[in-house]
């Protein structure tokens, strides 16, 4: 099993005090650039809360890093995540549960998850950092993936690259529609 929401608040807690440390902001100066209220912040940062989807990103994107440098704790030289396992993130509004399966190490930039959604409404993605590629492989179902205002449909074994730092698209056609989505950082 991954971390359980008590392990992964702690953990999101300690990456995000490291990293706006890291970037010489103040509390009040990265909820600002998220778009995210103080008060979510200084919980999250306390360790409390359940973040979604959405906040995480918003916080990466103002700190500059990657996603997965909020919720991934160091791991061994050999690494296997069954399935079920893994910190998994939710989105707010659409059936959309993002794994991450393996982070970039240092030097490398890119970073892999075990996307799983459901039909409803679209996981639409604000832009991420600069120059960030997304390649997304369709395991099971059917989805409409892609920039937000020219996705593609999507079966199993179907692969689409597009640019992560656009605004883009989730959107689940069939119920446990499953995919890798690989993020590439430059």
């Amino acid at each position: 099993m991954g971390p359980g929401p008590e392990e992964l608040g702690t953990l999101i807690a300690m990456a995000l005090r490291r990293e706006r440390e890291r970037a010489g902001l103040s509390l009040t100066e990265l909820a600002k650039r998220a778009g995210v209220a103080k008060s979510t912040l200084s919980k999250l940062e306390s360790g409390a809360g359940n973040p979604s989807v959405e906040v995480l990103w918003a916080l990466a994107t103002a700190l500059g890093v990657t996603f997965s440098r909020l919720v991934d704790p160091p791991r061994p030289t050999v690494r296997v995540v069954r399935a079920g396992e893994g910190p998994v993130t939710h989105a707010e509004q659409a059936g959309y549960a993002a794994t991450l399966l393996a982070s970039c190490p240092p030097g490398a930039r890119r970073d892999l998850y075990r996307i799983v959604a459901w039909p409803g409404p679209p996981r639409v993605s604000e832009p991420h950092i600069p120059g960030t590629l997304e390649h997304v492989v369709l395991a099971a179902g059917r989805a409409l993936v892609g920039p937000a205002d020219d996705p593609v449909e999507m079966g199993p074994g179907d692969y689409v690259a597009y640019p992560g730092d656009a605004r883009h698209v989730f959107e689940a056609l069939e119920p446990d529609t499953s995919a890798m989505l690989v993020m590439e950082h430059v």
